[in-house]
């Protein structure tokens, strides 16, 4: 095998990396030189210095990422053109800024995914280019021209070759990027428009992650400058696949994307607590939204008949009685505002009504004339009742201001509107929030809404004061600009100019030039805003979302920008809807596409054989995705009186193994296995790093170790309301091994 065309790229690589160098240096230099600026200029200036870190740091951000397989791939083409392709894009320092390596989501590098003997797109080569750190270790030759004799030497036979040494590598417990290898199909899914819900379903080890993360790299390229002011929300099943699938956009040089969980998507509230698996069913129904509704209507009070509210006042107890506070109640929900902006409306018809009440008291004629008081007597009056708290005491208990936190922990306290077996599964009297109440608590909040004019009057204020000072900064400026002339004529030369920018920065421009801006990222400003509208948003594991949740999420869309990630056959939740017609046709009815990624590359055949007969068990015409590989290795079943003791030490037998292991058990197994396995990574967010992690089937979705045990299976299927799927879900998150051990 010749070494002359290794030696050629690794000079090239050489000399693609010094410019890599080169960049970042430049790009360091110029963030220490902002950050070195003293913050005690102008506002404009540290505004200036403020974008300057921000444009440089995200510029240092793909410099990183460049770091690791900054070159993976070469495109020789038919018409002379060739191109190295990598993980960013990289130009020359010259005039004409000649690219030395493109961008893997470029245009001109689809042929790199998509180009074949019988279709090659132009192509006469490519070349697949390995890397360790910065040196060549191999090259792969695919020749697409046949026409062309030239060989290098490097010609595989195999044109799979580059994909199943990378699908056969040792796990690290961090999932890695796919840009080498990005096949066909997944490419056709990654450049998919933007616009509009693209639902992506396939398998267990079809890739679906993968292609959904690299979807959000190329959709962040493709439209930085929408998405960048929007940001991209990613929303993953639990914390440990967070972990999991971190570092994979920072590595592609992104970092202006949002992860969550769905317990994470109400700002300010932390999920921790955990609901029954009836109680997590009855809150994602979304009948709950109708009952909420209607526990709102129930804090709209009005006085029963016969027993008004009576307010003590200096002129006489003042009544609210069931006339007048169910005309209140009437005109406040006309309006069609949620409840907490209703209640002014509420509140001002209240007091109307009191003022005129008090003015027949204290005006009327006792002779039957009109009333001695006049319009500006009665607000004066109606001014007096606004300022008494005894009023406002009375008011609150029949239209209280709520806020969603306490409204629902008052609900969830005496749950309404329910069919008792419903309500007593959600009952709580205090107690942790649960990933099952953030969406209760989004869709309190749409319905009482924030009252924020009292913020909003002291934000008012305070322009106005900045306004003022800016117009005390701007009368300073044009009286000591007048007193720099010696004399009126050479005044009566200038002073139109003057006059002419002193009008053309008006005082309210010149205060909005100096406010404070917010320098936050838009994923930052996003976690921190519940009624952000995101550019787009990835879901992963979909059909494990509530109706609930779904209703959460559309709110976050509202121009419905989506891509779905799932497979209904792996639904676990008990709330999960599962199929993607009922999560759908509330929001976009039928206006959304379908496709379906076949090809399973992370499982053996060996191991998807066990999985499979486990869902033909319950539907006997079940086909999962086809694997690619085999690795010869038959999983092994063993039936014990100690399942705890057997997985100790089946897991101590494969110490010696490369990658890493999952323990997958039921919940209840846990504690016992974590005792036996005092090394292993376990909780609510193990390190998926460590050699041994211990996992429930919920835990494990989307992740993929090198091999794995599964404990008790018959215990999982038995355990959850979907429990065959959280065993098909155990079972195939396997590369290499698979081990069962059953309890006796």
């Amino acid at each position: 095998m010749s070494t002359e065309p290794i030696r050629e790229e690794q000079k090239f690589i050489t000399s693609l990396y010094a410019r890599l160098d080169d960049l970042r240096d430049r790009a360091e230099a110029a963030v220490g030189d902002a950050l070195r600026t003293p913050g005690t200029g102008s506002a404009q200036s540290r505004l200036e210095r403020d974008i300057m870190v921000a444009e440089q740091s995200g510029l240092l951000a793909a410099f990183n990422a460049g770091e690791t397989g900054l070159c993976f791939g070469r495109l020789v083409f038919r018409d002379g053109r060739d191109h190295h392709i990598g993980r960013i894009g990289l130009r020359e320092d010259d005039p004409q800024r000649t690219p030395l390596v493109v961008d893997w989501r470029a245009d001109v590098a689809r042929p790199f995914y998509l180009a074949t003997g019988h279709e090659p797109m132009g192509l006469t080569r490519r070349r697949h280019i390995t890397t360790k750190g910065r040196e060549v270790v191999s090259l792969h030759d695919e020749v697409l021209d046949l026409a062309d004799r030239t060989r290098s030497g490097h010609e595989g036979r195999d044109a799979d070759e580059v994909l199943l040494a990378a699908l056969d590598a040792a796990r690290t417990g961090r999932m890695h990027d796919i840009v080498q290898t990005i096949q066909a199909e997944q490419d056709a899914i990654i450049r998919s428009p933007h616009t509009g819900v693209l639902v992506v379903e396939g398998g267990p080890g079809t890739g679906k992650t993968a292609v959904a993360l690299h979807r959000a790299a190329y959709l962040l390229y493709a439209h930085r400058d929408q998405l960048a002011r929007r940001a991209v929300l990613i929303v993953g099943p639990n914390p440990a696949f967070l972990g999991y699938i971190g570092n994979v956009l920072p590595s592609l040089g992104e970092t202006g994307v949002l992860l969550a969980t769905p317990g994470e998507l109400y700002p300010g509230v932390r999920a921790t607590g955990t609901d029954t698996p009836r109680a997590a069913a009855v809150k994602g129904d979304a009948r709950m939204a109708a009952a909420l509704a209607e526990a709102v209507r129930d804090r709209q009070q009005v006085p029963e008949r016969g027993a008004p509210l009576v307010v003590p006042h200096e002129d006489g107890d003042l009544v609210i009685d069931w006339d007048m506070a169910l005309e209140a109640r009437h005109k406040a929900r006309e309006t069609a505002l949620p409840h907490n902006l209703a209640r002014p409306y509420f509140v001002f018809r209240i007091l109307d009504a009191l003022a005129a009440q008090l003015a027949d008291r204290i005006g009327a004629d006792p002779y039957g004339g009109p009333n001695f008081l006049g319009p500006d007597d009665i607000a004066l009056l109606a001014k007096g009742i606004a300022a008494n708290p005894d009023v406002h005491a009375a008011i609150d208990t029949l239209w209280p201001e709520l806020t969603p936190e306490d409204f629902l922990a008052d609900y969830l306290a005496e749950p309404t509107h329910l069919p008792e077996e419903d309500a007593a599964a959600i009952r709580r009297d205090g107690g942790a929030w649960t990933p099952g109440d953030v969406p209760l608590l989004d869709e309190a909040a749409e319905l009482l809404g924030r009252d924020d004019s009292a913020e909003r009057a002291a934000q008012e204020a305070e322009r106005q004061r900045q306004v003022q000072y800016a117009q005390g900064v701007l009368d300073v400026s044009f009286a000591s600009r007048t007193y720099e002339f010696e004399d009126k004529e050479e005044l009566d030369e200038d002073a139109s100019e003057v006059l002419s920018a002193h009008d053309i920065i008006d005082a309210e421009r010149f205060a909005e030039r100096h406010e404070e801006a917010d320098h936050r990222t838009a994923a930052e400003r996003a976690a921190a805003d519940r009624t952000w509208a995101f550019g787009h948003i990835i879901v992963d594991e979909a059909q494990e979302l509530s109706a609930m949740q779904w209703r959460l999420l559309m709110r976050r869309s509202p121009t419905r920008s989506m891509t779905l990630v799932g497979d209904p056959a792996q639904t676990g939740d008990p709330a999960g809807v599962g199929a993607w017609d009922a999560i759908l046709a509330p929001y976009v009815q039928d206006r959304w596409q379908h496709v379906r990624l076949g090809v399973n590359y992370r499982t053996p055949a060996e191991i998807m054989a066990v999985a499979a007969a486990v869902r033909r068990a319950d539907d006997p015409h079940f086909e999962p995705p086809g694997s690619v590989r085999s690795t010869g290795v038959e999983p092994w079943d063993r039936t014990v009186e100690d399942p705890v003791k057997e997985t100790a030490d089946a897991v101590a037998a494969e110490r010696g193994a490369e990658g890493r292991l999952a323990v997958i058990a039921p919940p209840e197994l846990l504690p016992a296995l974590a005792a036996a396995l005092p090394d292993a990574a376990h909780g609510p967010a193990p390190d998926l790093t460590r050699p041994v992690v211990l996992l429930d089937p919920r835990q494990a979705k989307g992740l993929e170790f090198d091999t794995v045990l599964v404990v008790d299976p018959d215990g999982i299927r038995a355990g959850a309301p979907h429990g065959t799927n959280d065993l098909y879900v155990a079972l195939t998150r396997a590369t290499q091994r698979l081990g069962i051990v059953r309890r006796a």
